[in-house]
């Protein structure tokens, strides 16, 4: 009987202790995660050592690429200020604008012109290589009036190339409407973004 008994306990200690292998094999995993992470980070000497050959060979990488970055805008520019000094820019008469609205559009066009190194032809000059045409209008909502406008770009034979559009919105001087309502800098700020728009369409052109 007392063999029995003791070979009793002996296999429900061994069925408890398998029950208790077990129990550890199931919480293992969550228990092994940080210190299988903490043994990668034990062996402390190798993750530091791996992230610094790549950050060093980067570097020369990335160097040369960035001074290519930097040469590659001089050739475009070039090109472009060429293009524009072969310009020659003839302004057809404006349709839409009354001529106290059209006047200072105009002058500023000129101003505008000369600062970018774009040559403004007459007329009656045969020699222009692009003839510029401005279709305005006015629209009048509370105290603000807007003014719309399109540009035509033709070349001598009258092909049209290119077309340069917006609107410009600002207050109504003296509380008035339509073209009366429009301040002399509401057209001149037209003028300076009209040659801007023109000069680097034709840096494209010569890109």
């Amino acid at each position: 009987m007392r063999r029995s008994h003791v070979t009793t306990v002996s296999l429900l200690a061994a069925l408890a202790l398998a029950a208790c292998t077990n129990a550890k094999d199931v919480l293992e995993p969550s228990a092994i995660a940080p210190q299988s992470t903490q043994s990668v980070a034990g062996a402390g000497t190798t993750p530091p050592a791996t992230p610094a050959p790549p950050a060093a060979g980067a570097q020369p990488a990335t160097a040369p690429a960035a001074s290519a970055q930097a040469a590659a805008p001089t050739v475009p520019s070039a090109k472009s200020a060429s293009a524009i000094a072969r310009t020659r820019l003839q302004v057809a008469p404006i349709v839409g604008a009354s001529v106290e609205a059209a006047t200072p559009l105009t002058a500023e066009l000129q101003t505008r012109a000369k600062q970018r190194g774009i040559t403004l032809a007459g007329s009656t000059d045969q020699a222009a290589t692009h003839v510029l045409k401005g279709y305005f209008s006015t629209m009048s909502e509370g105290k603000d009036t807007t003014v719309i406008y399109v540009w035509d770009v033709y070349d001598p034979s009258g092909n049209r190339l290119h077309r340069i559009n917006g609107q410009q919105k600002a207050p109504s001087a003296n509380g008035a409407e339509g073209w009366a309502a429009v301040a002399p800098a509401t057209m001149q700020s037209i003028a300076d973004q009209t040659i801007d728009q023109f000069a680097t369409w034709l840096g494209g052109q010569a890109g």
